[in-house]
């Protein structure tokens, strides 16, 4: 892999990935929840025979249940969706960069990468979908997320939380697999310098999350219905059960049920979150880090700062910083350096 890409770029910082992979995760599913909640209601099993639309679903939702019903469910969202984000950017900035030292094919390393994140991605956010979906359902009897997180709880134990666990891993690992591939081409597209660009971010992400979310909506169908268990607690266990009350109810359009809504959500979602991910993978790179150790005679070190001063074009940036693990035999000096697991700075900037 090109050492020079943007993502390969400044955040060598656990901390910084997970947060900005955080608040890009509320970001998304905060923003877009309305559409999540008009597409779940299109996909309900009760109604898959209807011919509603997008407009017509949201304006019977809202003159009936009230102007707050589409965001009902919204804070089992921000509660799962900050971890699970945290930890899906986190995953696969690390499995990218882990996997990009033994293969120099970037779609393989992309595609390995969004799967490994996506299994501790879902782990994290099954839970929190399970509650969210049966908030928005039609008529639904729980009043609030932990009355819904405790019934469930108690009349189908804690396995009704996971029951669309590898449902969903089937489904998200190839959304994963086409989303990262396609945002990292239209990044090489678009974003030729490989820098922070807001408009290419946004483009790459809204073009990523439009084919992803297409592609699996059949998927997503079925995982629905193993989350709300509209037809009675524990009668739909699993998959292929699923598809075929699917079937049976609404013929092979019915896995296509709520598909415009889930690319018209996933579409701006995934853009807001990419975007939002790159703005705060950016900002946290920029902070003031110690960029060296200095020895002494003694052998005492020293820690040495810089501040990134975007106002002065002679100093380096932090897109002109690169970490290079230097051995231990090579780095080995007179004055008393020592080489174990220590890091030099190489700093590039415009001159030779």
């Amino acid at each position: 892999m090109n050492s020079d890409e943007y993502e390969q770029l400044p955040t060598s910082s656990v901390a910084a990935i997970m947060t900005a992979g955080a608040i890009a995760g509320i970001m998304e599913h905060c923003v877009m929840y309305p559409l999540d909640s008009v597409k779940t209601r299109m996909q309900s099993l009760t109604h898959m025979k209807a011919h509603d639309t997008i407009i017509s679903t949201f304006r019977d939702m809202v003159r009936t249940e009230g102007l707050m019903r589409p965001f009902r469910g919204v804070m089992a969202v921000v509660a799962g969706a900050g971890p699970a984000h945290a930890l899906y950017f986190g995953a696969y900035e690390y499995s990218k960069e882990m996997i990009a030292t033994v293969s120099d094919r970037d779609n393989v390393n992309y595609m390995l990468s969004a799967a490994a994140a996506t299994l501790v991605h879902d782990a994290v956010s099954n839970p929190a979908d399970v509650v969210k979906q049966r908030l928005q359902m039609y008529n639904s009897p729980y009043r609030s997320i932990v009355h819904c997180a405790t019934q469930v709880y108690r009349t189908e134990g804690f396995r009704a939380f996971y029951r669309s666990y590898s449902t969903q891993l089937v489904m998200n690992i190839p959304y994963s697999a086409i989303q990262f591939p396609t945002y990292e081409f239209f990044q090489k597209l678009l974003n030729k310098d490989n820098k922070y660009n807001p408009a290419a971010h946004m483009v790459a992400g809204g073009a990523a999350g439009a084919a992803a979310s297409a592609l699996t909506t059949p998927l997503d169908v079925c995982k629905t219905l193993l989350n709300t268990q509209e037809d009675g607690a524990g009668k739909t266990r699993g998959l292929i059960e699923a598809a075929k009350k699917i079937y049976h109810t609404a013929g092979p359009m019915g896995f296509f049920k709520g598909m415009q809504a889930r690319v018209l959500y996933q579409m701006p979602a995934t853009a807001i979150c990419w975007s939002t991910y790159e703005f705060f993978k950016y900002i946290l790179s920029r902070v003031k880090k110690p960029i060296g150790g200095v020895a002494g005679a003694t052998g005492g070190s020293r820690t040495l700062s810089t501040v990134v001063e975007p106002d002065d074009k002679s100093s380096p940036t932090i897109t002109d910083l690169r970490y290079m693990m230097i051995p231990a035999a090579a780095e080995a000096s007179p004055t008393g350096c020592s080489g174990v697991s220590s890091a030099s700075l190489l700093i590039r900037d415009g001159s030779a």
